[in-house]
């Protein structure tokens, strides 16, 4: 059965991340059959982290404040997660369901496929996020 994305509702999640006036800063897409929802939403990342289990494929957008001393900039993450005990053929079509998802999450400075825990490590993405910016002033005293 083909994927299909409830595009109304995961705006409406899309949204609130990239609303200064919300601490939302993190929200996962999930599978409810073959349809693509909304799933948990929150202000810590660890949080975020801990909803990427060995057993789910999901697809998170998270906000980052990124830069250094002279510019503090908001990026944004699409993070497309799928766990270690996910079959091969939901591997394979999490890679198509992710253009659905695309069509709702559109502005993100960096996208992420992961499936190993470490690389959800904050530091990590935070430093490809950096990279993906643009500027970087701390050159000067790294």
């Amino acid at each position: 059965m083909a994927t299909k994305i409830d595009k109304e509702a995961c705006r409406e999640a899309y949204n609130l991340v990239r609303d200064d006036a919300t601490e939302v800063n993190w929200v996962t897409f999930k599978y409810n059959g073959s349809t693509i929802v909304p799933g948990d939403q929150g202000v810590d990342y660890e949080t975020f982290k801990r909803k990427c289990t060995d057993d789910v494929r999901l697809f998170g957008f998270v906000r980052f404040t990124t830069g250094d001393a002279m510019s503090k900039r908001v990026k944004f993450a699409l993070i497309t997660w799928i766990g270690e005990d996910v079959s091969g053929l939901q591997r394979a079509k999490t890679g198509t369901d992710k253009t659905l998802v695309k069509e709702v999450v559109q502005n993100f400075a960096k996208e992420f496929v992961i499936s190993d825990h470490k690389e959800l490590d904050e530091d990590y993405i935070r430093k490809e996020l950096k990279k993906a910016g643009g500027a970087n002033y701390d050159a000067q005293t790294e």
